[in-house]
């Protein structure tokens, strides 16, 4: 993928032939990518969808499984779809480029009763929460 970095993290038990095989099946060839790391053992890893839906449950359980294996405590895999709950790149972009026209192109003097307003309408405050 020409959007992922040219060295990554993953799991040791994940062999680079699966790795390969496995990067057709995700939208944009995005593998699965660790992201972060706490020193309790948790990560954070983030990945594409699965194109072929009928593959999805067999490759999403061969790399959770591998992800299970390299946790210290050998602790589940919690998932979450962020695309539901999280505002896609150019909805935050929008928003900064409105909190920017807010703080930097209208006076605040004049707009004072209603910058509050006006900031909450940008969704910027929304989006970095």
């Amino acid at each position: 993928s020409p959007s992922l970095p040219e060295y990554f993290v993953v799991p040791s038990s994940l062999a680079d032939q699966d790795l390969k095989l496995y990067s057709y099946s995700f939208i944009g060839r995005r593998m699965p990518l660790w992201s972060w790391n706490h020193p309790n053992g948790s990560a954070l890893v983030r990945m594409a969808n699965i194109k072929d839906v009928l593959q999805q449950r067999r490759i999403d359980q061969r790399i959770c499984n591998a992800i299970t294996r390299s946790h210290p405590l050998r602790s589940d895999v919690y998932k979450s779809d962020l695309d539901k709950c999280l505002p896609n790149i150019q909805e935050i972009q929008a928003a900064h480029i409105r909190l920017k026209q807010l703080c930097v192109n209208e006076p605040f003097e004049e707009t004072e009763e209603k910058w509050l307003s006006s900031l909450e309408n940008t969704h910027w405050l929304e989006y970095i929460r």
